[in-house]
């Protein structure tokens, strides 16, 4: 399994056509029935401040007038009567899970799933410029875009794109982009929608993500020089609180990573339950850009269906503090390396 910049990259490496494809029926390609039906996304409205006119005068809010308290008497004979039942057993209700119970940490967290310091900033961006011996091939963005409801539900907006760079464009155009739409509450992706707009292939991918059912569905619809039009439906049992290949990136950043300790959670990607492993192997100095950034070096790996099986070597930086920020990249490939650096990081909002 690859990332999704290593996939779009290892085209743009390989190819010599330099325009985008051509296709006349893109509104077909575009439109998904049964994922529209399934899910219904909308935008969170920010409440906008109180407008006040020049000169008016700003009255404090009432306070909420005194709650009717009731009598001792009736308190303490509210009290000796015992609910009514009906010949049932009481629902106990279930107590909330810090974490996954088998294998995911739970330190930095409460008794749900939120962990106790948000690392994500609505407006945040961190840029990378993504380069193969040396010579830049793209960017790659990663933002945290403003909140969204998912079937009533509030959602975090993540969003990852690539763009190929001028020189390579020559070569391979890559203009891609996916978003993925991760619960707030739960912190599972619900959604993920991907648009890929290449030299060799138009591609629009969605995945839905029902933790009620335990259920994922994936549809995809392709279209390439060689082959012509393609489409795929996938739908397979997950386990539950399971990342997609694209959240996954984000997640990672909810953990302490303290050095020598292996953090793992489970993945479901292409009809496949993966459980992920990243081991924090040290602290080091990382010179970019923008500066000497602290950071902790993970090595991911993928276990599948019980046996071990690399990723690939694959290294990521993260930021040495509560934010942990992908600084970093770096990605063996058949020939060379390919490496993503960060070259410019926007907080977002406090």
């Amino acid at each position: 399994m690859k990332w999704f910049f290593i996939i779009s990259l290892s085209f743009l490496l390989v190819s010599c056509r330099s325009s985008y494809l051509k296709y006349d029926k893109i509104e077909q390609l575009n439109k998904n029935e049964e994922f529209e039906k399934r899910v219904k996304i909308s935008n969170i409205a920010e409440a906008p401040a109180p407008e006040v006119k020049e000169g008016a005068e700003v009255k404090p809010a009432e306070p909420a007038p005194p709650s009717k308290k009731k009598t001792s008497k009736r308190i303490a004979v509210e009290k000796g009567k015992k609910k009514k039942t009906d010949g049932k057993k009481p629902v106990e209700e279930k107590k909330p899970t810090a974490r996954e119970p088998d294998i995911e940490d739970r330190e930095g967290f409460g008794i749900d799933r939120r962990p106790n310091t948000d690392p994500f900033r609505v407006g945040e961006e961190v840029i990378h410029n993504v380069h193969y011996f040396k010579v830049s091939a793209g960017e790659l963005a990663l933002k945290v875009e403003p909140f969204v409801e998912v079937n009533g539900k509030k959602a975090y907006a993540f969003a990852t794109e690539i763009r190929s760079s001028s020189v390579f464009s020559s070569f391979y155009s890559v203009d891609d982009r996916v978003v993925t739409l991760m619960d707030y509450e739960q912190l599972v992706p619900r959604v993920f929608t991907m648009d890929v707009k290449e030299s060799g292939q138009l591609r629009q991918a969605r995945s839905f993500f029902d933790f009620e059912k335990l259920k994922a569905t994936y549809w995809e619809k392709k279209v390439t020089k060689k082959s012509g039009e393609e489409e795929k439906k996938l739908e397979w049992d997950i386990v539950n609180y399971s990342q997609n290949v694209f959240s996954m990136v984000f997640y990672m950043r909810i953990f302490k990573w303290e050095i020598g300790k292996t953090y793992s959670f489970h993945v479901a990607h292409d009809g496949e339950n993966l459980v992920f492993k990243g081991t924090a192997l040290r602290k080091e100095k990382l010179d970019t850009d923008i500066g000497v950034l602290p950071a902790i070096v993970v090595k991911p790996e993928i276990t599948v269906k019980g046996l071990f099986r690399p990723v690939g070597d694959i290294y990521i930086w993260l930021s040495d503090d509560d934010r942990k920020h992908v600084l970093r990249i770096e990605s063996s490939i058949k020939i060379g390396t390919i490496v993503s650096e960060v070259i410019r990081i926007n907080p977002g909002k406090p």
